[in-house]
């Protein structure tokens, strides 16, 4: 399914792999809306940050509709402008109900400033009965199918990153998935993990792997952990994913990331035997992996779906 040791080189030398079923070839490195935008970074910031990333070749872009109420597609809109057909652009929807979840679509394709979406998918699958909710009679998942049937999006996934079960529940829907977004992160192989609960069945199934946090969702890998975020995102990558967010918040950000990419070469088993060995006793227990462990995590807007109010 995937060609890691075979990864193809295009312009801008940034590598790319296939994303599954769907068939598009996407760079090994995306960019990670959501990091783009925060009270530090202006909108001249956000859009020049993106359009030189794709520039150097960085060709998939990851948004949702929640994030920075917004802001963050809008954003990436307006930097799409004149090169919307260089990237494959992904965004994905909070509601879990037909009716609010078409409105979430319209929203983001207006934003985004585009007539379709190459992938939309349901975001932040955190709680068990998120499939449920989902899949039910005038659940979200038939909003996605009519907006695939219209022409508005091409392709379905879901993300989440508290719990493999409850992708696990998702991929035991009667549907053909073409993505899937989750962690992937050396820690992962000790807690909670994607990595050795799904990759295999993914896999099987073809359908296209987005890693994320590879540094932790926060760089605590590197701060607190003691990897460098070259040793971080070399693990990743060597594993069988398509394409890996980065978050991206300044010109050092997006430079190290390029030149990470464009430099791969995946580690061997050895190598990566020896960095699961050295994290171990900061792993087990989930401690780093803020994400799963903690629901303060949690988008605000599923806490609030889910009658959360409360952190910890």
């Amino acid at each position: 399914m995937y060609s890691i040791n075979g990864d193809r080189t295009m312009a801008g030398e940034i590598p790319t792999r296939r994303l599954g079923r769907t068939g598009l070839e996407v760079s090994i490195v995306g960019f990670g809306g959501g990091h783009s935008v925060n009270d530090r970074i202006d909108e001249a910031t956000t859009v020049r940050l993106i359009q030189e990333g794709i520039d150097a070749g960085m060709t998939f872009m990851d948004n949702a509709w929640e994030y920075s109420d917004g802001e963050a597609e809008r954003r990436m809109g307006v930097a799409l402008e004149g090169r919307r057909d260089k990237v494959t652009l992904m965004t994905k929807v909070c509601a879990r109900d037909k009716e609010t979840a078409t409105a979430q679509l319209e929203e983001s394709l207006r934003r985004l400033r585009t007539d379709v979406i190459d992938v939309w998918q349901f975001h932040e699958c955190n709680y068990d009965n998120d499939p449920e909710w989902i899949f039910r009679p005038g659940g979200a998942i038939e909003a996605a199918v009519a907006a695939r049937d219209a022409g508005k999006i091409r392709f379905i996934g879901f993300t989440g990153h508290k719990s493999p079960h409850i992708h696990k529940a998702m991929l035991q829907q009667d549907f053909e998935w073409d993505t899937c977004q989750m962690p992937v992160n050396v820690l992962d192989a000790h807690y909670r993990s994607f990595q050795h609960e799904l990759l295999a069945e993914l896999q099987r199934r073809d359908i296209g792997v987005i890693g994320m946090k590879a540094l932790g969702g926060g760089g605590q890998i590197v701060r607190e952990v003691g990897l460098t975020a070259e040793q971080c995102r070399g693990y990743a990558l060597s594993l069988p994913i398509s394409t890996l967010v980065c978050g991206i918040q300044s010109d050092a950000n997006l430079q190290q990331d390029i030149r990470l990419a464009g430099g791969f070469e995946p580690y061997g088993a050895d190598e990566m035997a020896a960095l699961e060995a050295q994290v171990r006793e900061h792993a087990t227990d989930g401690r780093h992996e803020w994400f799963k462990s903690m629901q303060r995590f949690d988008s605000q807007y599923h806490r609030d779906q889910h009658g959360f109010q409360t952190v910890g």
